[in-house]
């Protein structure tokens, strides 16, 4: 049994990344519906909630389904670190995350994210502080280094478990890689194989099929994986994983109609939790992965991103399911080695 802290996760737990502009809640909903053990809210500005901004402070709800549930939070300053501990303690998740893995500019140029990986001192440093301001269980999600030339993951392991985390998710990439290449698995297994390692060790990159997440565990002993761009518009993928792991065969690929309903529950919940506006306007995003692998399917989607009422869309959607009611989908060749050959998208989102 996986635990953090006193969070019980089943023998492999496959969590949803925190993907900004992503993993809110109407996504997460659909998730969990279909087997997240674990998930995260997107990344949070400890100086956003410290300055009350109204983006920031949305991003803390969280809903009593989805639990057990993580907030995840970034910064580059000990004290406002802190203070936004104690404001998401506040709120009551089960669990508090620090980002120490992003890599976009705006982020690792302030010291915050994966820029932290430029000071190990100082990453520790900030981890021990809001360790030491909140009561919850503080995991970190990070990379293998900054570059090539620093991936001292295993080093930064040992250091961030003695001030005190109750877990690490490792993605296997450096920063300066940002999201190409292939993760790099090696070092995630030599840091869970590390006896001096006794908390939990999740892996994090390009797990895309079952048997890639069935590869990491026999591979690498990692304690469960976690998953990101593959579950973008195929929520399935964790019912998957889960199904393939207990008997060893496929489910059957999800049908058009159960895409589209499901794509229909994740607009709902998109309009209720950020209302008609603006929550139309973000789901624009997910429909090309929904429906990835119908034929033809280029006018249906022009109309779902131009339309702009709730009614207006499902009927748009329904259209589909009927139009669609016969396709049959196939499932793509089967990644066994780990990890796939090619660029970074190599084997995601092979459901089609």
């Amino acid at each position: 049994m996986v635990k953090i802290g006193n969070i019980e996760l089943g023998e492999f737990p496959l969590l949803l990344a925190p993907m900004e502009d992503v993993s809110d809640p109407p996504f997460r909903a659909v998730c969990k519906d279909n087997g997240a053990d674990l998930m995260y809210t997107e990344f949070i500005s400890s100086e956003g909630l410290i300055r009350d901004a109204i983006k920031s402070r949305k991003k803390l709800d969280i809903f009593d389904y989805e639990r057990p549930v993580g907030i995840q939070i970034f910064g580059g300053d000990e004290e406002s670190l802190s203070l936004a501990a104690q404001i998401v303690e506040a709120t009551n998740p089960d669990l508090l995350d620090i980002n120490f893995g992003c890599p976009v500019k705006k982020v690792a140029c302030k010291g915050a994210g994966a820029g932290i990986l430029k000071d190990i001192p100082k990453m520790v440093k900030l981890t021990a502080a809001v360790v030491k301001a909140t009561k919850l269980p503080v995991t970190i999600k990070t990379r293998l280094g900054w570059d090539d030339e620093t991936k001292n993951i295993e080093d930064v392991a040992e250091r961030l478990q003695d001030v005190g985390i109750k877990a690490l998710t490792i993605h296997g990439r450096t920063r300066t890689q940002m999201y190409k290449g292939n993760a790099d698995w090696t070092l995630i297994g030599k840091v869970k194989n590390n006896p001096r390692i006794q908390i939990p060790i999740f892996g994090n990159g390009d797990i895309c099929t079952p048997e890639q997440a069935i590869a990491a565990r026999a591979k690498y002993g990692v304690d469960g994986v976690m998953i990101g761009r593959a579950a973008i518009g195929y929520p399935w993928i964790f019912r998957e994983i889960k199904h393939f792991m207990s008997t060893g065969e496929h489910l059957a690929l999800p049908t058009v109609l159960e895409r589209v309903e499901v794509c229909k529950k994740h607009l709902r919940e998109s309009v209720a939790w950020k209302g008609e506006v603006i929550g139309i306007l973000e789901m624009r995003r997910h429909y090309t992965n929904y429906l990835k692998g119908l034929p033809h399917i280029k006018d249906y989607r022009q109309q779902l991103v131009t339309c702009n009422t709730l009614a207006g869309i499902e009927e748009v959607l329904d259209t589909v399911a009927i139009q669609y009611k016969d396709h049959i989908f196939e499932r793509s060749a089967p990644t066994h080695d780990f990890l796939p050959a090619g660029n970074e998208t190599s084997g995601c989102n092979v459901y089609g």
